[in-house]
């Protein structure tokens, strides 16, 4: 267990650290608006984190915050944690993958260092969370992406899903009811530069999915490489 670390600050530790993941910094407001605070509560956390020893986080006013070594280590932890957690909810206790992120919040603070390693083995050491994202390994090294957002494809190309965002359950929902899951292969028969629409069809499935913005910002994808 992360030690002499509240769980308050873990929790800013592991949006600042998703928040940089998706836009390459973190703004008091991106983090108010994760965590459900209000932006004076970030400003007063961030100040404290920076004062810890060893800091946290680096904060300076309009210019962003950015996690010290120590901060990233901690934050990779809790993401080991709460990805760990979210894969053992849906393989082995049969929660939605729409259901998983909001028990895993209130358990990744209290298990024990014994208890991720034994969630790990009997799941057999894996790789991404039911989500599609990395899950840190017990020397907290993580993989890098090499997937883009859905939205950058167009017309002729063929792309697998690597990971979905999973900060809204309904759209999780939506997304499985669509069958637009990790490790799904489709192809782009259409897109409309007017409303940004795409016309999909999975793999071996004959119907087709008309999916605008709202749901390509969302999901990352990596491009296939067709025969000529």
């Amino acid at each position: 267990m992360i030690k002499n670390i509240s769980p308050a600050a873990q929790d800013y530790l592991k949006a600042i650290y998703v928040i940089n993941e998706r836009y390459g910094r973190a703004t008091t407001s991106q983090i108010a608006e994760q965590l459900e605070v209000r932006p004076a509560s970030v400003t007063g956390m961030l100040q404290k984190m920076a004062q810890e020893d060893p800091p946290l986080v680096t904060y300076k006013k309009h210019q962003g915050v950015f996690l010290t070594a120590a901060g990233h280590r901690a934050a990779l932890e809790m993401m080991r944690h709460h990805r760990l957690l979210e894969l053992f909810l849906h393989e082995i206790l049969g929660y939605s993958w729409d259901e998983v992120h909001d028990e895993a919040e209130r358990l990744e603070h209290v298990i024990s260092e014994d208890m991720e390693r034994r969630i790990a083995r009997v799941l057999g050491n894996p790789q991404r969370d039911p989500h599609g994202h990395p899950i840190p390994t017990y020397e907290l090294e993580i993989e890098t992406f090499a997937d883009f957002p859905m939205s950058d494809l167009r017309k002729g190309q063929t792309a697998v899903i690597q990971r979905v965002h999973d900060h809204d359950p309904e759209l999780l929902r939506y997304l499985d009811q669509l069958g637009l899951k990790p490790q799904i292969q489709f192809r782009v028969h259409n897109y409309i530069p007017f409303d940004q629409n795409m016309h999909l069809q999975i793999v071996d499935q004959e119907e087709f999915i008309v999916v605008g913005p709202r749901i390509t910002d969302e999901i990352f994808v990596e491009l296939i490489q067709e025969q000529p």
